[in-house]
């Protein structure tokens, strides 16, 4: 008998159904509410790909460069309202963050 070569599992179902590859993925891009010092911020992640201009990190002073993954915080719990808040965001090193 002649062998096949087709696949003997239907497409997609390279992983167990219980399994998630890319949930880790798809969190990384997502914005989150954090609070930190009894403030609440919002915490956007920036991929590599999205890095496109240089910053400075406001936690250690040194330059966020195009291509580095960081993440984009801003306060909402600010007096000056929201615009305020959006126009004063920072883009913080992801450690530099986390430590802060």
């Amino acid at each position: 008998m002649p062998r096949s070569n087709r696949p003997r599992r239907p497409r997609g179902r390279d992983v167990e159904p219980d399994e998630t590859p890319g949930l880790d993925r798809l969190m990384a891009g997502w914005k989150r509410t954090e609070v930190r010092r009894g403030r609440e911020y919002q915490v956007q992640p920036i991929s590599v790909a999205s890095a496109q201009k240089e910053y400075v990190c406001p936690g250690c002073g040194g330059a966020v460069l195009p291509g580095t993954a960081h993440v984009v915080v801003w306060r909402t719990d600010g007096v000056l309202g929201d615009a305020a808040d959006l126009a004063s965001r920072r883009h913080w090193h992801n450690h530099c963050w986390s430590i802060a």
